[in-house]
């Protein structure tokens, strides 16, 4: 410690008189485990009171928003998947998405509902995750090991539909890379059959303990107007008791088809975040279960315009004119020509509303890409929630915010 660490301060003495104390710079992370990634916290202590917070991104450098004028709006795909690497399906459908809205395509009804139920799969091994994390860094670590067991076991759908774990890239534009297997329906009722019961377990172990109570009620707590004014959605938005949620608001894909409840709670603490994220994967498994039965069992999964999606497979090596269609987008890109114009896309990602706004010239290659991404909003909040709280308290704020430092760093 340099004795430039230790800054005099001037505050209140209990018996108003003015007093001189010391504060100490101390860096939180980024190798703190409790700080899930790269992110580094600057924090400035008085005894173990935090007078200020100064959170730093910006350790990956990864570009992604300069890789999309540099690559093909299908290779750009697979960029996105590395933005929030813990839901990437989430990501990659409002990537395409946006897209398709710039170029007034429709997916087939079937190509809708394997979406929908993706991205659903997807919000659940978020939030299970999430739930698990935030139990650890109080000490529960035994929530951590249940939750981890059923992000797993949801990984290996993603494994199956897609042929990848963690980074599966599995929609295109104008449909999917490929349709879902034929056994998949009962392979997701087979792997998401105890998630409802995990989830009830965490909670009877975490709701009625003292120190799980006293760690995150009345923490980190923000009002539903203060949260609009930092730009708060998702998860952590509703837990300030407002019912924003873009599958409702902005509906897209099949979900005005679906029935589901829009969770909410009223206290704005790191205790009703948690509370939101259980009853909200309840709400998941509800629209996991109607998709598999809504779902038409056949049926195109994509566009049928061979400009904007690749034939099929066994097609190329018959057809002639298949063969043709492959060649100018995948050798060339001139099939896959999006529309002069801009247009921005939103989708209810797990952590809130993730958005793209994407520029285009006409060519094969985007002319700007921007993510909106919500842990950006959420994370840049982290100083009004912590300063003059403990330093414990950081961790207990941090972790109910599920900040996803691939989101940050952009």
């Amino acid at each position: 410690m340099n004795q430039d660490d230790l800054k005099p301060i001037a505050r209140i003495a209990p018996n108003a008189a003015r007093s001189v104390a010391q504060t100490l710079s101390l860096n939180l992370g980024p190798q703190h485990p409790a700080c899930h990634g790269t992110l580094r916290l600057k924090v400035e202590l008085d005894g173990e009171v935090v007078v200020k917070c100064d959170p730093e991104i910006g350790f990956l450098h990864t570009g992604f928003e300069k890789l999309g004028e540099h690559r093909t709006y299908n290779q750009w795909i697979t960029v996105t998947d590395r933005a929030n690497y813990l839901s990437a399906l989430s990501n990659n459908i409002g990537y395409v998405q946006a897209v398709e809205e710039l170029l007034g395509v429709e997916l087939p009804v079937r190509g809708q509902y394997a979406r929908v139920l993706l991205a659903e799969l997807s919000r659940l091994a978020d939030h299970v995750i999430c739930v698990g994390l935030q139990a650890m860094d109080m000490g529960a670590f035994s929530a951590m090991l249940w939750t981890f067991i059923e992000r797993e076991r949801l990984y290996d759908l993603f494994e199956h539909a897609a042929g990848a774990r963690l980074t599966p890239s599995w929609p295109r534009i104008g449909g999917l890379f490929r349709d879902l297997p034929e056994n998949f329906p009962a392979l997701v009722r087979q792997k998401t059959a105890r998630v409802a019961e995990i989830v009830a377990e965490v909670e009877a172990m975490l709701d009625g303990n003292r120190i799980w109570q006293d760690r995150t009620r009345g923490v980190g707590v923000i009002s539903a107007e203060e949260a609009l004014a930092w730009g708060w959605t998702g998860p952590c938005l509703r837990a300030c008791g407002l019912p924003y949620d873009l599958r409702r608001v902005r509906p897209y894909l099949v979900y005005p088809q679906l029935d589901f409840a829009v969770v909410t709670h009223p206290d704005g603490d790191s205790f009703a975040r948690y509370k939101v994220r259980c009853e909200e994967m309840r709400q998941s498994l509800a629209i996991i279960e109607q998709c598999l039965q809504k779902m038409p069992t056949s049926g195109p999964y994509s566009v049928a315009d061979p400009k904007v999606k690749l034939p099929p497979k066994e097609e190329i090596y018959t057809s002639m004119e298949a063969l043709i269609h492959h060649f100018e987008l995948v050798m060339t890109n001139r099939g896959l020509r999006v529309p002069v114009g801009e247009h921005y896309s939103a989708t209810e990602a797990p952590n809130g509303e993730l958005g793209f706004f994407i520029v285009s010239d006409g060519s094969g290659t985007p002319y700007r890409v921007r993510i909106r991404p919500p842990s950006l909003l959420l994370h840049q909040t982290l100083p009004r929630l912590v300063e003059g709280r403990l330093l414990s308290d950081v961790i207990a704020v941090l972790s109910s915010l599920n900040v996803i430092a691939g989101e940050l760093d952009r």
